[in-house]
């Protein structure tokens, strides 16, 4: 995994070069598997679809082609995970009082807190989680689990995929072959996932501050 994350663009470059159009198939598997998963989100993605996006650049990929199977897959991903959350997290947070670990980890309180804050601050959450890696693997599964309105939920998990899916593989249609990133593709990779982490650092040491 970290091979792919630091050489993304050399590893979707043979892939292209074995597999043809078949690595559409395995990109879209790729960010489904990262976002629909919650036991997947070691997967990259922001240096995936920057990666991607480079190869759009150079006519390897369709870039019509890439975006629209990607922002599926990112959509379809997310609506799983926050189907999977809806079903199963009311029968998991069964617990009430506050004797033994279990029953504070899951109980039935968290589930009414979580569901007041979705209800306010949802769609803020849906959106800018995903811009965030592991965050927004687990964002939808603690979303559908909190029972936040599917309505809302698809509107804002819509864009959320088109804002990310836009943003990272334009990224790498732009700036993918600029040959200083080009040739430093494993930092530029490193770069995309320290900026991804830098605003949930940041509302960490706000919150460390405020306590």
């Amino acid at each position: 995994m970290l091979d792919l994350l630091l050489h993304s663009d050399k590893k979707l470059l043979e892939l292209v070069a074995i597999y043809g159009a078949w690595v559409y198939g395995i990109l879209f598997a790729i960010v489904f598997a990262e976002t629909g998963f919650v036991v997947t989100p070691f997967l990259p993605g922001d240096s995936l679809l920057f990666a991607a996006g480079a190869l759009c650049a150079t006519g390897a990929l369709s870039t019509p082609v890439a975006a629209a199977l990607l922002v599926t897959a990112a959509f379809t991903g997310n609506a799983v995970n926050y189907s999977v959350g809806r079903a199963i997290g009311p029968r998991v947070f069964v617990a009430t009082g506050e004797s033994g670990l279990m029953h504070r980890l899951l109980n039935r309180e968290h589930l009414t807190r979580a569901h007041a804050f979705f209800e306010r601050y949802g769609g803020k959450a849906v959106i800018l989680g995903r811009f965030v890696p592991i965050v927004r693997t687990f964002v939808p599964f603690v979303a559908g689990a909190a029972q936040m309105t599917r309505r809302s939920f698809v509107f804002y998990n819509f864009l959320g995929a088109a804002g990310w899916v836009g943003l990272c593989l334009g990224a790498g249609v732009l700036f993918g072959n600029v040959p200083i990133v080009k040739d430093n593709f494993s930092l530029v990779a490193l770069g995309i996932v320290f900026v991804s982490l830098l605003p949930m650092a940041i509302e960490f040491v706000r919150h460390r501050r405020s306590a």
